[in-house]
This record gives C-alpha cells, structure tokens and sequence, in this order.
C-alpha cells in the first residue's frame, strides 16, 4: 500500500524553511504503521536537508558556509558564469541544488518517521526572494 501527497510550500527567500511538521501531518493521516517516505523536491534552485531543529546558530552557519563557498553571479570570482539571465542569484543556486539533495529517504515505524532526537526537515532556499515550491511525498509499505 502506498500514498502520495503534495505540500505546497512558501519560503521567505534564501536560508531554511522547516517543513518537519507538515510531512510529520501527512504521515499521521496514513495511518500506515511501517514503511519508506520518500520526500522530493520538485525545484533546481533549492534542496532538501535533514538537519538539527536546535541550535539555530547551525542553520546560520551553514547558510554562511555555502555563501562563501558559492558567491553571487556578479562576485567577480564568478565571471566565468554564462547563465546570468536570471539574475546574479540564480546559477550560484543551481550550483549549491548540484552539491545538495533534492530527495530524501525516511524510515517509518510505528506510524512515526524515525528522525533523530534534534532533526528536522528543511527546504534549503538559495534564491533571493521568496518563492512557491513543491514538495511530493510518498509513503509505502
């Protein structure tokens, strides 16, 4: 047996947008014991992560790291892009979607995803403004 759903999710534009409890609603209503969710994202300009719902100064840093890592289109170290049509926010973002997850896979027991103590589910957003996004989730047994 297996069931689908689909969140539609408003991100406030480039860092991270917890979605644990939505999935955890949709999980919930299956009343499905045991099983597979797979979480995809339906975007190239964004990811997904598993990441910890505590500290949020973790969630800072990260978002520090990869904007160093991958500066904007107009940083001179980017000159050598050619997709800049979009804006200089938009292939520094496909780049960062590149190095990070679009899908997750998650185990269900007992009705419950099996998420560690201090996780949550995040859409990581790299695009400068905020944007509508997708997110299909299947759960089957």
């Amino acid at each position: 047996m297996s069931r689908q759903h689909r969140l539609r999710i408003q991100t406030r534009g480039p860092g991270f947008t917890e979605i644990t409890s939505e999935i955890t609603g949709f999980v919930d209503q299956t009343s499905l014991g045991a099983g597979l969710l797979t979480v995809f994202l339906r975007h190239t300009s964004c990811a997904l992560l598993i990441q910890e719902n505590a500290d949020p100064d973790v969630r800072r840093d990260l978002e520090v790291f990869f904007r160093k890592l991958v500066p904007p289109g107009d940083d001179p170290a980017m000159s050598w892009l050619r997709h800049t049509l979009e804006g200089p926010d938009d292939m520094p973002a496909h780049i960062k979607a590149a190095l990070l997850p679009v899908s997750l896979s998650i185990p269900v027991a007992d009705g419950r995803m099996q998420l560690g103590t201090w996780q949550g589910i995040y859409i990581f957003e790299f695009r400068d403004n905020p944007h509508n996004r997708e997110v299909f989730l299947h759960l089957s047994t």
